[in-house]
C-alpha cells in the first residue's frame, strides 16, 4: 500500500472522477453514446430492452409495463437508460456526478420530445429525495468511482417505496488484482498484485497514480463482495435476481476466462 494523499478526501475524488467523466464524454466513450431515435419510437410502442450490463437484464427484473412507475437512474447519465424508460411511460430521475453525462439524456429528451428530471449529484447522496420516493432504481456499472459503496445501498434503500426494486450491476472484484503490466497479457500471464478491497489512491506507486491523474482518467476502487452483495443485505435489502455477463472486448486477461460482470436484483420489503 501506498502512502498518496493527494486523492484521500471524497470530496476531491468527486470532483476529480467528475471532471474524467466530462472528458469521456468529449470522447464519446461506449457508456456516453445516447440511443437512436429508433430505439426511441420503438420503446414509445412497448419495445424497449434496459441494459446494465452488456446484455439485456432478464426477463422479470423489470415489468413489461413501465407506464407510470417512478424511476431513478443512478451514476447512470449518458442517454442510455433513462430515455428509454421514459420514452415506454415511466417518470424518470437521473442522478449523475457528471454535467456531460447528464447533458447527453438532456440532448435524447429534447430530440425525441421525452421528459427527464436531471439531478447533478454524489451517487451516495441522495438528500434531494424524501424517504419511499421510487419504485425502482436502476444503477448500472459506476460504483467503482466512489470509495466505499456502503452509503449507497443505504441511501437506495431510504428512497425506494416499500416493494421497489433495486437493479445494480459491477464489476467482480478478481479484475482489480492483477498487475497492469502489458507485457504479462501479451504473455497470456495473470500475475495478483493487489488485494481487495482496491483503491487507486492507496495502492498504486505514486509515480503511476500521478500518471492517471495528469492523465484524466477516473479513479477507481474494487469493493468487496462482501460490500457489493452483503452490503446491499446490511441495508435492508433482500437479493432476488443474480447473473454473471461476459465482457465482449476484454481489457484484462482474466476478461477472457470468466464472466467479469455481476448484476443484482435487490427488493425493499417493508
Amino acid at each position: 500500500m501506498t502512502d498518496n494523499n493527494k486523492f484521500m478526501g471524497q470530496h476531491e475524488l468527486g470532483e476529480h472522477n467528475r471532471d474524467a467523466w466530462n472528458k469521456l464524454v468529449e470522447q464519446q466513450c461506449p457508456w456516453s453514446q445516447p440511443v437512436s431515435s429508433e430505439v426511441i419510437e420503438q420503446a414509445k410502442q412497448g419495445q424497449w430492452q434496459v441494459y446494465i450490463t452488456p446484455q439485456a437484464m432478464p426477463a422479470g427484473w423489470l415489468p413489461a409495463s413501465v407506464v407510470g412507475l417512478k424511476i431513478l437512474c443512478l451514476a447512470s447519465g449518458g442517454g442510455q437508460q433513462a430515455p428509454v424508460l421514459a420514452a415506454a411511460g415511466a417518470e424518470v430521475t437521473v442522478v449523475d456526478i457528471s454535467e456531460g453525462q447528464l447533458e447527453q439524456d438532456r440532448l435524447v429528451a429534447k430530440r425525441d420530445n421525452l421528459t427527464l428530471n436531471l439531478v447533478r449529484s454524489d451517487m451516495a447522496d441522495l438528500s434531494a429525495f424524501a424517504d419511499n420516493s421510487f419504485d425502482v432504481i436502476v444503477h448500472p456499472i459506476s460504483n467503482l468511482y466512489v470509495p466505499s459503496v456502503l452509503p449507497v445501498w443505504k441511501e437506495c434503500y431510504r428512497v425506494l417505496k416499500p416493494g421497489g426494486k433495486l437493479l445494480s450491476s459491477f464489476y467482480n472484484p478478481v479484475v482489480f488484482i492483477g498487475d497492469r503490466d502489458p507485457t504479462l497479457m501479451q504473455e497470456g500471464l495473470i500475475r495478483p498484485l493487489y488485494s481487495v478491497p482496491y483503491a487507486d489512491v492507496s495502492d498504486l506507486d505514486a509515480a503511476s497514480l500521478q500518471q492517471k491523474v495528469e492523465q484524466g482518467s477516473p479513479l477507481v476502487f474494487g469493493h468487496s463482495l462482501s460490500d457489493q452483495i452483503g452490503g446491499q443485505l446490511q441495508a435492508g435489502l433482500v437479493l432476488t435476481g443474480f447473473y454473471e455477463d461476459k465482457q465482449p472486448n476484454p481489457r484484462f486477461l482474466v476478461d477472457r476466462f470468466l464472466p467479469t460482470f455481476m448484476a443484482t436484483c435487490s427488493q425493499k420489503l417493508a
